[in-house]
């Protein structure tokens, strides 16, 4: 009456995908990284100096707001080509 239970192997792993890699290619990823290095450089130059030195109060504010406004969106909204919009791309 009693039933045999197989055991699962541990040695069996599967490696599971990144769910982004359908959308997210390696250019994305290069941009999100060069995105937080941007916060970085800028959040660095606006602690310099005094609060009324021309880091903080004007080359700070136009990194973040490159990185924030251009180069996020640009890691997430440049995705992948299909070869079907390729091969519209080619034929027009």
């Amino acid at each position: 009456m009693t039933q045999k239970i197989k055991k699962k192997s541990l040695t069996s792993k599967k490696i599971i995908a990144s769910p982004f890699s359908i959308y997210w290619d390696k250019k994305n990823y290069l941009f999100l990284i060069l995105g937080f290095a941007l916060l970085v450089i800028g959040y660095y130059l606006m602690s310099l100096g005094s609060w009324d030195s021309t880091e903080s109060l004007i080359i700070s504010p136009i990194i973040l707001v490159v990185a924030y406004i251009l180069i996020f969106p640009l890691s997430i909204f440049s995705g992948k080509k299909d070869s079907a919009d390729k091969s519209k791309a080619e034929h027009s």
